[in-house]
């Protein structure tokens, strides 16, 4: 089963960028997701378990730093087709 997941991260420091910006790399390192990158929040597609197995592991890190909160848009079908139609509007 295919699924497309939203994420918002919001690391509660002063110096946030730097651990958005990795995890989205450690996300990118991923070869069986599709990850898409916008200035509100991350896409990412694929088969459900490697989709939940990769971001399950990427949040337990961003969780060694103190107060990290994410927010995620999980649905059960492959919307990477309706991302791509977005952009070319």
């Amino acid at each position: 089963m295919n699924s497309s997941v939203e994420i918002s991260y919001y690391p509660l420091k002063e110096e946030f960028i730097p651990p958005i910006k990795d995890f989205i790399d450690r996300l990118n390192a991923y070869d069986a997701l599709t990850v898409k990158t916008s200035g509100m929040s991350t896409q990412v597609f694929g088969d459900y378990d490697e989709v939940m197995g990769a971001i399950t592991a990427e949040i337990k890190k961003s969780f060694a730093l103190p107060h990290s909160v994410f927010i995620l848009k999980i649905i059960n079908a492959d919307l990477n087709h309706v991302v791509k139609e977005a952009d070319e509007l």
